[in-house]
């Protein structure tokens, strides 16, 4: 698995994408393993990338789902999900406080 992220960071890092992080959420009580986040640096750049990955990741990972939309995208890899979003729309939307009280076990907890 470990191999498995740094293969996906690796390739959005050398894509431009800024930002990336990664959540460690085995048994967390959610429907992934691993969540990664990053940010794109506008819209084309965000289906750009989502190319990048499923080029350097072909044969090696199977693309269970794709939503796409112009600013946030979310792949699908079955133990693994993947966020990749301009940076207002990660304003907006604030996945890393979900994620981070999740991963800290703080999952009921509103005051984030």
């Amino acid at each position: 698995m470990k191999n498995r992220i740094e293969k996906i960071t690796q390739v959005l890092d050398k894509n431009k994408a800024e930002g990336i992080e990664v959540f460690d959420l085995r048994e967390k009580n959610y429907f992934v393993d691993y969540a990664i986040i990053a940010s794109s640096l506008g819209t084309k750049h965000t289906s750009a990338l989502l190319d990048h990955l499923k080029r350097d990741l072909k044969g090696d990972e199977k693309f269970n789902h794709v939503d796409e939309s112009g600013d946030w995208i979310v792949v699908d890899l079955g133990d693994i999900l993947i966020h990749i979003m301009t940076p207002e729309y990660r304003v907006k939307y604030d996945m890393e406080s979900f994620l981070t009280a999740l991963a800290d076990g703080r999952e009921g907890d509103t005051s984030i």
